[in-house]
């Protein structure tokens, strides 16, 4: 075989090779948008149907963590919207969406609030309490809280 014939057979192995991966990915490319199509039709199939129940927490709803009141300054604008001052009542959480509801228990008392920052802004704390709120619980420095969706 010439030297001519041998680079034109490497030439054609070559786009041989080439066009099975463009249709092995083509297929796959297909195949992904068949399942995108087939799970958005199931999903909308039964726009009604009721959500599952969410489960409770182990002891009655109520969740622990460590909470502790803020140190950051008031007449600002927290990440929520709202205008934080020396009267505001509420809680930070990293997660908890904006304006939900939220029951805190300290010792004998609970105060029924909404999350009105994002944070904590103190390593270890899972919420942060406006001093307000501090005071109505009595809390001080980080403490253990319970807590409990509203609703």
């Amino acid at each position: 075989m010439s030297a001519s014939a041998s680079a034109s057979v490497r030439r054609t192995q070559a786009w041989a090779g080439l066009l099975q991966r463009q249709l092995v990915l083509a297929a796959v490319a297909l195949l992904g948008a068949v399942g995108a199509v087939a799970g958005a039709a199931t999903r909308d199939a039964h726009p009604g149907a009721p959500l599952p129940k969410s489960v409770p927490a182990p002891g009655g709803g109520w969740y622990s963590a460590l909470a502790g009141p803020t140190s950051r300054p008031t007449g600002r604008r927290s990440a929520c919207g709202h205008l934080i001052t020396a009267l505001s009542v509420g809680i930070a959480h990293p997660v908890l969406p904006c304006d939900v509801k939220v029951f805190i228990r300290y010792g004998k008392r609970t105060v029924l609030t909404q999350v009105i920052d994002r944070g904590p802004y103190v390593p270890g704390r899972e919420f942060e309490l406006t001093g307000e709120l501090a005071k109505l619980l009595g809390v001080h420095g980080t403490q253990p809280i319970r807590w409990r969706y509203a609703g």
